[in-house]
């Protein structure tokens, strides 16, 4: 594989775990709540939905779209999504901002469907739409993740295994876990895949507008490099120069649907 590929990859395999992480939360607390049929049955269906969003649109995107109009396009919104998820992990890892923390965020969720009556003895419509919801909206992240990576550089396939090897893996251990997935640090992972993101939309970026990059593929890794060090100065930066808000309250039930 090449270094493109294999960033590529690693690349959604990160911001998949991220996003997987936070899904299999919701579900988990809908399960233990209303029901787990109905949880799953949820989840199942919004992941259909997902799939086949993925190849009904990401098929013609690969097969019709000129690459280096795809590579331009796709390049700004991965800076955008890439700037984004940097912006919050700046923040997170300065202080100025909650972690992301996934038991508040179970037990907010339990705490909700608590108060939404008995669960139903077969079919509860509430741990249905709660988990589809949680299930669909992150993973749109997912697809938008998959399908920019993938499409820009021709190899949607290996974007679609990496995100499915991501989820896999996160469900594996949520089973093993059984509740929390605390285990997963997933603030770091935010910080990694922020500077992947950003460093692949300016690459492709100036790709599609005919940049020729020193060493070609190997450009990424200089970018990433360069990203990761930038971000880790301006958290030191902020940390010693910014004042610290006093005792930020870690994210709620809302930042399960944030990056």
């Amino acid at each position: 594989m090449t270094t493109s590929a294999v960033v590529l990859a690693l690349a959604v395999f990160g911001a998949c775990t991220v996003e997987a992480v936070e899904a299999l939360t919701i579900v988990l607390a809908s399960g233990t709540t209303r029901g787990w049929r109905s949880a799953l049955e949820g989840a199942a269906t919004a992941t259909v939905v997902l799939t086949v969003l993925v190849a009904a649109v990401g098929v013609p995107l690969v097969r019709y779209v000129p690459i280096d109009v795809l590579r331009v396009v796709i390049g700004g919104l991965l800076l955008v999504l890439g700037l984004g998820w940097l912006r919050k992990a700046i923040l997170r890892a300065s202080g100025h901002k909650g972690l992301h923390d996934e038991d508040a965020i179970y037990a907010a969720t339990v705490a909700k469907l608590s108060l939404d009556g008995s669960p139903a003895p077969k079919r509860d419509m509430v741990g249905f739409v709660v988990a589809f919801k949680g299930v669909l909206l992150e993973g749109t992240e997912v697809v938008l993740i998959v399908l920019s990576l993938g499409a820009s550089d021709h190899r949607l396939g290996l974007a679609a295994a990496a995100a499915g090897a991501a989820a896999l893996v996160v469900i594996i251990v949520g089973a093993m876990v059984a509740r929390q997935l605390r285990e997963v640090p997933e603030n770091t992972l935010k910080l990694g895949v922020g500077v992947m993101l950003t460093s692949f939309g300016i690459f492709w970026t100036g790709e599609g507008a005919g940049v020729h990059w020193p060493g070609s593929d190997l450009a990424i890794l200089v970018l990433i490099g360069g990203f990761a060090l930038v971000t880790l100065i301006g958290i030191r930066w902020m940390r010693a120069v910014a004042p610290t808000p006093a005792a930020p309250a870690p994210t709620q039930l809302q930042g399960a649907t944030q990056a």
